[in-house]
């Protein structure tokens, strides 16, 4: 509503007065540790900036090689700038005294497994809120507000679990509901993987509703099985790198998506318009042809009028099947997911206590 009324603009200025207001009850409320600013000093300026060039040489290489080529010089410069910074960082916080971040958490095996499982659930979360819009805005040629209305179901589903999930999560082994988590959200992204130019609310439907179900489980779960055997000294630093695998993972995500759709809606097209050359009425079904037009033009080419009307169809379809195989592939790396979940030792508390199952 805030874009079609005014403007996107507005989606982050809304949140300046709401963040401060947060900010301050924070601050005001939860419990604090007396401030060390003596630690400023020993802060290892040179590896915290080869991090943020390394994070955002790789986010800008990412977000360019879809449209550029993975092969361009320019794409192929910024990620050999974050690979030559993060190997920098990477040596001096592994030698250094006072590392910017503990990357010796990664020798701890449920925190690695845990790291996978944030990765990989980064890659779904941003995907599907990524792919609905460009589906519902380039095929079906909703609004904003249209788009809204649509997806506010994985929304509503998301917070009607989060209470019950929020219950069984100390209850139950964390790897069991982390299983179930990822096994039904890779139904779920599986189940957006048949789309067609018509499919609309109706047809959304379901597939959202069970990935707004399956997230809470995506997320708690593998946060205790990474996080909550680690001594508390351990946490700040841990969690760090627990949260950044879950950006890293939706921006390469984004990227491989946007591959798949520059890369293969080109071919859908092609194959759609040789299609249609043949006579394939199942295709002109599935374009949105109307019968009777395809059967009359059959055998002819086109009049300018009638193929200026088919070729955004075309595109539709093409964009469509494009749009289903990124739904299949992040489908299928959810699923790939659920292996790792078998290689996590028994969760155990801080202090050596067993998680109660």
């Amino acid at each position: 509503w805030i874009t079609s009324t005014y403007s996107w603009h507005w989606l982050f200025l809304i949140n300046v007065v709401p963040g401060i207001v947060c900010a301050a009850t924070a601050a005001w409320l939860l419990p604090r540790d007396e401030a060390r600013l003596s630690e400023v000093r020993r802060l290892d300026v040179a590896s915290l900036v080869m991090m943020a060039v390394a994070l955002a040489a790789l986010e800008i290489g990412l977000k360019e090689a879809p449209q550029r080529g993975w092969m361009s010089g320019l794409v192929i410069a910024l990620l050999a700038l974050s690979l030559a910074c993060a190997a920098g960082f990477v040596r001096r916080t592994l030698g250094g005294r006072h590392p910017v971040v503990e990357l010796r958490n990664f020798s701890d095996r449920n925190f690695a497994i845990g790291c996978v499982l944030s990765f990989v659930l980064g890659i779904g979360l941003f995907g599907s809120v990524y792919l609905m819009p460009v589906f519902l805005a380039f095929v079906r040629d909703h609004d904003a507000l249209e788009i809204g209305r649509i997806m506010l179901v994985t929304g509503v589903a998301q917070l009607v679990m989060a209470p019950i999930a929020v219950a069984l999560e100390p209850r139950f082994d964390p790897r069991l509901l982390t299983a179930l988590g990822f096994a039904a959200f890779a139904a779920g992204l599986g189940m957006s993987a048949f789309d067609t130019p018509a499919t609309d609310f109706d047809g959304m439907f379901w597939p959202q509703a069970v990935r707004g179900l399956a997230i809470m489980f995506c997320l708690l779960p593998p946060t205790r099985l990474a996080l909550g055997h680690l001594d508390a000294a351990r946490v700040p630093d841990a969690s760090g790198l627990f949260n950044l695998m879950r950006n890293l993972g939706g921006a390469i995500g984004l990227a491989l998506i946007d591959t798949v759709i520059y890369g293969r809606a080109p071919v859908h097209a092609e194959a759609i318009q040789d299609a249609l050359a043949a006579g394939d009425a199942q295709m002109a079904t599935f374009v949105g042809i109307p019968l009777d037009l395809f059967q009359a033009q059959a055998g002819a080419a086109p009049d300018p009028e009638t193929a200026a009307m088919l070729a955004p169809l075309v595109e539709k379809a093409a964009l469509t099947w494009a749009i289903d195989e990124a739904w299949a592939l992040i489908a299928l790396l959810t699923l790939a997911a659920l292996a790792c979940v078998a290689l996590v030792k028994t969760p155990r508390q801080p202090g050596g206590g067993a998680t109660a199952a």
